[in-house]
């Protein structure tokens, strides 16, 4: 498959959907408060967003309840923010797309073109290799 992976969206445009998405499924969350997933979760926790934790090894992360996959998600999800290797994205794009989620965000350092592509065909907005705190602050202003 020779899919094009659709640029990033501009700052506008990824502005939009960070004041739209109330719920952030969080994909490999990591209860590690030293690691960055777990840092992310935090801040988005803290400027009022809902979080849902996606561990396949986690009960309870940041005092939520942690789902093994986005299969098992019951509730609607805006966004899906991904902190896993590149090679893994695929089925997690999927499954966003499965779930009904808005938008798929790979975190800095993760590119998957071909799930990019596939998720953007599917209507999703897609981000790549980006930090969601760093945009956050950036554009919303509301650095904490």
């Amino acid at each position: 498959m020779n899919d094009i992976s659709p640029p990033n969206p501009d700052p506008a445009r990824i502005k939009e959907l960070l004041s739209q998405a109330r719920t952030i499924a969080v994909v490999g969350l990591s209860p590690d408060s030293s690691r960055d997933s777990h840092k992310v979760a935090s801040y988005l926790l803290e400027h009022g967003y809902r979080v849902i934790p996606v561990n396949p090894k986690e009960q309870t992360i940041l005092g939520q309840k942690v789902y093994p996959d986005l299969a098992a998600v019951d509730q609607p999800v805006d966004l899906v923010d991904v902190f896993r290797a590149s090679e893994h994205v695929g089925p997690i794009a999927a499954a966003a797309v499965a779930m009904g989620a808005k938008a798929l965000w790979l975190q800095l350092g993760v590119r998957n073109d071909q799930a990019a592509a596939q998720a953007s065909q599917a209507g999703l907005a897609v981000v790549q290799d980006k930090c969601i705190k760093v945009e956050h602050r950036a554009l919303l202003g509301q650095a904490k």
